[in-house]
């Protein structure tokens, strides 16, 4: 049984794939095209159903706060970088030089929510709230992809 630190990870471990395919690419390519704007939704999805979800419990308990707020900002700064690409020409060094800082900003944040964040939750969080944040955040999470698609950005990340 999963529950909502697992299918966490589990886009994580899809962000991570994502990244390495947007770095193999090259110049203004459909494929990167194409790459850079479902990793944009993708990231955006999960970042609003996290922020929805997990985050929206742990910034209501004083013990998590700290770590909730910090991950929240964290968002923002991804999603500051999203949009600096989004306005970049991708044949550009410029783009290239802000999709690496990017990439290692989004790699050190879900690397510390994995190993920092999430294990402090789960001790924390009563026995059973996990798995209702997991079907939370299944419900949040395609919602929000439609948001990301239509190019709505959640107040939360502004």
């Amino acid at each position: 049984m999963s529950d909502i630190f697992d299918r966490l990870k589990k886009d994580h471990d899809t962000h991570r794939d994502m990244l390495e395919q947007l770095g193999d690419t090259s110049g203004d390519s459909d494929t990167r095209k194409t790459l850079f704007e479902k990793f944009r939704i993708e990231v955006s999805a999960h970042a609003a159903a996290e922020e929805e979800t997990l985050y929206a419990v742990m910034l209501q308990d004083p013990e998590l706060r700290e770590e909730g707020q910090h991950s929240v900002s964290e968002h923002k700064e991804i999603d500051d970088f999203l949009e600096e690409l989004q306005d970049t020409d991708m044949s550009s060094p410029g783009w290239l030089a802000t999709f690496k800082k990017m990439r290692h900003r989004y790699e050190h944040h879900i690397d510390e929510e994995e190993q920092d964040i999430f294990p402090v939750a789960e001790k924390q969080l009563e026995k059973g709230v996990p798995d209702a944040l997991k079907d939370k955040f299944e419900d949040r999470k395609p919602a929000e992809i439609e948001r990301a698609k239509e190019g709505e950005r959640n107040e939360a990340l502004d």
